[in-house]
């Protein structure tokens, strides 16, 4: 079977989001770095990076609907979790977390026709600061990098070739840690995530009844910890 993407493999480069965008020529581009210099996050916010670290992005053009493009952060952690080992859960809507550590995070930029869908994942850690940690236990070697990009791109490029209605709704809803948190975020907003719903939008019980939040209206999602 023919590589349904163009590789691009970097040792450095400043953000494999912009690296994507200029290469991307009409044919699905997969830009691959173990290290990034100016790596951002959702709405500029800046992304730590581990020792041993996979930074990648994917280039192409959609044939979905711009309103459902929402889902596609959750479609790339559906395939961050079928591509990584260990019990990992994604907190909706574009973070990888193992229990309360944030392991990856998920970045999907627009620009008309083309989407460029970045990945950060921290794949091993030793002295991780509080709130981080990586997916391995042990350093997976200098190459671990580039497998993991390739079958993540592999089986992102399957989902989203189909139906945009049938992106995974059950199976994100099965490996969301979010639902069933008490949960706040901004400006105001507080309540308890109950579910995913198809359109990939979490729907949040409030005082004031159900509430519906939008990937990329929401800045950031925040559990609650309970007293103890």
């Amino acid at each position: 079977m023919d590589t349904p993407y163009a590789l691009v493999s970097l040792e450095v480069v400043g953000s494999t989001q912009d690296v994507a965008r200029a290469r991307f020529t009409g044919f699905p581009v997969l830009v691959v770095s173990p290290r990034q210099t100016a790596g951002r996050g959702r709405q500029g916010s800046t992304w730590e990076t581990a020792p041993r670290a996979l930074a990648t992005s994917l280039a192409y053009a959609s044939d979905w609907e711009a309103a459902s493009l929402t889902r596609l952060p959750l479609v790339a952690g559906l395939s961050l979790i079928r591509v990584l080992p260990g019990s990992n859960k994604l907190k909706w809507p574009n973070d990888l977390v193992r229990g309360a550590d944030k392991l990856g995070g998920i970045l999907v930029e627009r620009s008309d026709e083309t989407v460029v869908v970045g990945v950060g994942v921290n794949l091993w850690w030793p002295a991780a600061p509080d709130g981080y940690g990586a997916v391995f236990a042990e350093d997976p070697g200098p190459l671990a990098h580039l497998e993991i990009a390739e079958r993540w791109a592999i089986d992102f490029l399957r989902r989203v070739a189909g139906n945009a209605s049938e992106w995974g709704t059950d199976e994100y809803r099965a490996v969301c840690s979010t639902v069933g948190q008490t949960i706040t975020w901004e400006p105001d907003g507080s309540g308890t995530a109950v579910d995913v719903d198809e359109d990939g939008a979490l729907l949040v019980e409030t005082s004031a009844g159900i509430e519906r939040l939008v990937s990329g209206a929401i800045r950031e999602v925040r559990g609650i910890e309970p007293p103890g």
